[in-house]
């Protein structure tokens, strides 16, 4: 009789399931996060204002992301991955600098004004009235590695001899990082794909011209 008792208490044991199932695709409430702090930036989206838009609780968001700031963290990677890679691609894929910014500007146009989702860029705009230093802090780290990214692509071609020895390199990808933040600006305002392309031309007249254009 006791080992029947104990066979019983050992079957629930076995049988009784570890917690609730998680009833959401994590990609899908993700993507809804993502749109959140896109339209409202970090500091105006609430927790509230979360669990509302990706349809679970507080309980189910924790326990899947973590805290807000570990969210807006995963967030600003997969940014990066969906919508934010085409100025990697393009200092990557052009054969110059001049090239590759001048891609990266008419392609910030057309990313930054498409329908169907907020315009500009998550992590121009998600630090505005932010309160959160190290929220702050690690946009601004991002901001700043894509000026040094320009800076870095210019550089080589002083040195390949793509562009003068005294281009003020440092200044000309400043430049360019100013150029990408005033776009987001602009379309979060308002402007246009049209009126952000011929920002985009009249920013690139600046550009001293390359080897291949001198000669």
């Amino acid at each position: 009789m006791v080992d029947s008792e104990a066979g019983k208490a050992q079957v629930g044991r076995v049988s009784r399931p570890r917690g609730r199932p998680r009833s959401f695709d994590r990609e899908t409430v993700l993507e809804k996060a993502l749109m959140a702090f896109w339209e409202h930036g970090y500091e105006a989206t609430s927790v509230s204002d979360l669990t509302t838009v990706m349809g679970i609780g507080a309980p189910s968001l924790y326990a899947a992301f973590g805290d807000k700031r570990a969210l807006f963290e995963e967030v600003v990677r997969e940014y990066g991955v969906r919508y934010g890679s085409f100025g990697d691609r393009a200092l990557a894929e052009e054969p110059t600098a001049r090239a590759a910014v001048e891609r990266m500007l008419r392609e910030a146009a057309v990313e930054y004004t498409a329908p169907g989702r907020p315009h500009g860029c998550l992590v121009i705009h998600a630090a505005t009235n932010c309160t959160s230093p190290e929220v702050e802090e690690s946009l601004r780290e991002r901001r700043n590695a894509n000026i040094a990214a320009f800076e870095r692509r210019i550089q080589d071609d002083v040195s390949t001899g793509e562009l003068s020895a005294d281009t003020d390199v440092a200044a000309l990808a400043r430049h360019t990082g100013a150029i990408i933040q005033g776009m987001s600006q602009q379309a979060r305002d308002g402007a246009s794909r049209e009126e952000l392309e011929a920002l985009a031309e009249i920013a690139m007249t600046i550009w001293p011209r390359t080897r291949t254009h001198t000669r």
